[in-house]
């Protein structure tokens, strides 16, 4: 049993990590890859048997011990029939994994989104470790959800669960959570708001291309009390702490773990205030003994997620 390992890899938008684990879950090595989706799926997972294959020149573990390999793909994916039905980061819609899975990965691979599995490594290994009821929360180029019932991952009845980022906070408007807290609209937002600030706060922001402004940029501009930017690191703690607040009401979750790239440049004020706005929504009762916590993994959530994934459907758990 002790010579059993587990493959987890983790696709993002603009870059590949994986992980090679032993039985015990030590991580054993660690390999990352840029995505360049723009070259195409075949591109995308040739990089990732470079990461893979990584993992094993620095380990030197025998491939025929690895029982399994998990994959976190972002977006909307199908595991009965092997297919991501739509993933708008890597501009992919209903590919068939078999036509591009790499022919040296002999062992069984299991799909699932990227958050769940972020989600499930935070479950299983990390800040909700020992929680029977989770809600995940993953706060990046996007805005993605995972949830635990019961210890059970829930994928929902056509794999779709966890789309907190969708939920519609302005029904008039049709404003969602995504749009609001999410970094690629948070700069499309930036637009509008510095197109009606005042000289002084547009000439701060001069020569940034809003496009490319990272998380942590945005940390850095917020602590400096940059007047954009604050408005919208408010505007995001407001969205995120309404929808938790909700889903607490809703799912009544033991543990709500935060992570993700913008959670982790803006640090532990983001959290308190995001759960110091959700304890409004909150009903009387309904948010006793729940805590909101930050991702202990951090960027290794996924990969974590999609190896102990491959061990629990390997083992038929």
């Amino acid at each position: 049993m002790s010579t059993q390992h587990w493959i987890g890899v983790d696709l993002g938008g603009t870059k590949i990590l994986a992980g090679l684990f032993d039985n015990s879950f030590r991580l054993l090595a660690r390999a990352k890859q840029m995505t360049d989706a723009e070259h195409g799926a075949e591109s995308v997972f040739a990089r990732m048997q470079e990461a893979v294959d990584q993992l094993f020149k620095e380990t030197g573990v025998d491939r025929t011990k690895v029982r399994g390999l998990g994959l976190g793909i972002p977006g909307q994916i199908d595991p009965r029939i092997g297919q991501v039905r739509f993933a708008p980061n890597l501009d992919w819609r209903d590919l068939e994994l078999s036509k591009v899975i790499p022919a040296s990965w002999t062992w069984p691979v299991f799909i699932e989104n990227d958050v769940r599995m972020g989600t499930y490594g935070e479950f299983r290994h990390g800040a909700a470790s020992g929680a029977r009821n989770v809600l995940g929360i993953f706060v990046g180029t996007g805005v993605g959800g995972g949830i635990i019932i019961n210890g059970e991952l829930y994928s929902g009845f056509n794999f779709n669960a966890g789309e907190i980022g969708h939920i519609v906070l302005h029904w008039r408007r049709g404003t969602s959570l995504e749009s609001i807290a999410g970094r690629r609209w948070q700069m499309k937002r930036a637009k509008k708001i510095l197109d009606d600030s005042p000289k002084r706060v547009r000439r701060e922001w001069k020569g940034i291309t809003l496009e490319k402004v990272k998380s942590s940029q945005l940390a850095e501009m917020y602590q400096a009390d940059d007047p954009v930017a604050v408005r919208l690191v408010e505007d995001s703690a407001r969205a995120l702490g309404a929808a938790v607040g909700s889903m607490v009401n809703f799912l009544n979750p033991e543990v709500i773990v935060i992570g993700g790239g913008v959670t982790a440049a803006l640090g532990d004020f983001f959290l308190e205030r995001i759960w110091e706005i959700a304890q409004r929504h909150i009903l009387p009762g309904a948010g006793e003994g729940v805590r909101c916590v930050p991702a202990a993994l951090k960027d290794d959530s996924g990969i974590y997620g999609c190896a102990a994934y491959a061990k629990a459907q390997a083992n038929g758990k």
